[in-house]
């Protein structure tokens, strides 16, 4: 596939400005993808994809509407159109839609993606290749003494080139491939098992971590997890590995993202300018990171993205805006629309970072004293108004600084807005995840287990 996406999203304009349309924005994105997994030495499942996906999105007055295909034909773009005026003709007006004045647009010159490495240069690999891959890492996750099965493991690649153009004058793509390795293994038999897990997912593959260290680590957390049972019921430290760290930044991005924000279901709506993290602490989003998963030139609105601080020292600076919700809360967007092709924009952040701590996750469990270590979280209750907090964990219990004996079926609760003001962070993220988030200790919390 070598579809010329800049004209596609042209022709999809040209025909819905001839079918009425008062403004219009499309995108298009063509992608292939190759997945495969083994159990037991044996393929278990190989799936390759390939398509294009074809949104356009028109507004008459104040009403839009939005309609995708993946069919390129000339009869299907010109159908295409015509179905979206008509809905948008029958849909409610909208007083916040509308594309981007051109003034806002990101300049030509800041809409190549080149220097941000998003793309792979190397050849895809083959289905043998991953598949030998995957072998690997199973095979290093069964020679770790303790582990008695495996649930698999899997690499995968993928490849998406993407373009967006609207009736403002706004035209640019870009590409981004990724690639991945994991292994899921288990300890113990019957009642009694307890898995566990490695990978690694990186734009270019050649900064995917080896089969053999991914399969190694993920039959080694499982073997350690073996034994494990309830621990007990009281207040005490908990101590998020970095794992599972990034899901509290995640709540916090959830509370200040502008459709929450203005429809008022945040506990941090009335927040602005208040502390939300330790004096020390900042949360950036840094959408420019070179060879990061999720950095992107402009946002899904064509406007300019760039480093800003959501949160500074401590205090929320930032919501995270398109224009829409930007409009909603008598603001201006912060270039953090993203969409697919079947829906209008929504306000979402790519690559973010916290403030990293002076310890390493050793440290934070000698400082803890009796507690928690949290490697894995299941379900959750999060109430979006209070930011009551509560979550099955599983983990390790930690006894006078060092690690005791693994645990699970336990439950951990609080207050994100009390926790997340207390919380100490390490220095292990991973710079290439889309949130760098270290491994995080909160004194206090609720442990609710034997």
């Amino acid at each position: 596939m070598a579809a010329d996406l800049e004209a596609l999203a042209g022709a999809l304009l040209d025909v819905a400005a001839r079918a009425g349309a008062d403004a219009a924005d499309a995108i298009v994105v063509e992608g292939s993808s190759l997945s495969i997994d083994v159990r037991n030495g044996t393929l278990e499942r190989a799936e390759r994809a390939e398509g294009i996906d074809l949104g356009l999105r028109v507004l008459m007055g104040r009403r839009q509407a939005c309609v995708s295909a993946s069919d390129s034909r000339p009869g299907t773009l010109a159908e295409m159109a015509e179905r979206a005026v008509a809905m948008a003709l029958e849909a409610p007006e909208d007083p916040h839609a509308g594309l981007a004045e051109p003034a806002a647009l990101a300049p030509a010159g800041a809409r190549d993606a080149g220097a941000l490495l998003l793309a792979d240069p190397a050849p895809e690999p083959g289905p043998a290749e991953l598949e030998e891959a995957a072998r690997r890492a199973e095979a290093a996750a069964l020679a770790v003494p303790g582990v008695s099965r495996m649930d698999g493991a899997g690499a995968g690649y993928s490849a998406r080139r993407l373009h967006l153009a609207a009736s403002n004058g706004f035209s640019g793509g870009y590409a981004r491939t990724g690639s991945g390795l994991s292994a899921v293994a288990i300890s113990g038999e019957g009642i009694a098992m307890e898995r566990d897990y490695d990978g690694d997912y990186r734009t270019h593959r050649a900064d995917l971590r080896s089969a053999e260290e991914i399969g190694r680590i993920a039959g080694e957390r499982a073997a350690a997890r073996a034994g494990a049972r309830k621990p007990p019921t009281g207040a005490f430290p908990v101590l998020f590995d970095e794992r599972v760290a990034g899901s509290l930044v995640g709540h916090l991005l959830a509370a200040i993202n502008g459709s929450a924000v203005a429809r008022g279901a945040s506990w941090l709506r009335d927040a602005m300018g208040a502390r939300v993290l330790p004096p020390g602490l900042s949360l950036i989003e840094e959408p420019h990171r070179p060879r990061s998963t999720s950095g992107r030139p402009f946002d899904a609105e064509g406007l300019p993205t760039g480093t800003r601080a959501l949160v500074e020292a401590g205090a929320l600076r930032s919501w995270v805006l398109d224009l829409a919700t930007a409009r909603k809360l008598g603001l201006s967007s912060t270039a953090n629309a993203a969409r697919g092709t079947s829906a209008p924009p929504q306000p979402s952040v790519s690559h973010v970072a916290l403030t990293p701590g002076t310890q390493d996750r050793a440290g934070l469990i000698a400082d803890m004293g009796t507690g928690l270590l949290v490697t894995s979280l299941i379900g959750s209750t999060i109430n979006p108004n209070t930011g009551d907090y509560s979550r099955g964990a599983s983990g390790f219990w930690v006894d006078n600084g060092q690690i005791a004996h693994p645990v699970n079926e336990c439950t951990i609760a609080g207050n994100l807005h009390d926790m997340l003001l207390r919380i100490v962070p390490g220095n292990d993220a991973r710079p290439h995840l889309s949130r760098v988030v270290p491994s995080i200790l909160i004194d206090g919390m609720v442990l609710a287990g034997a």
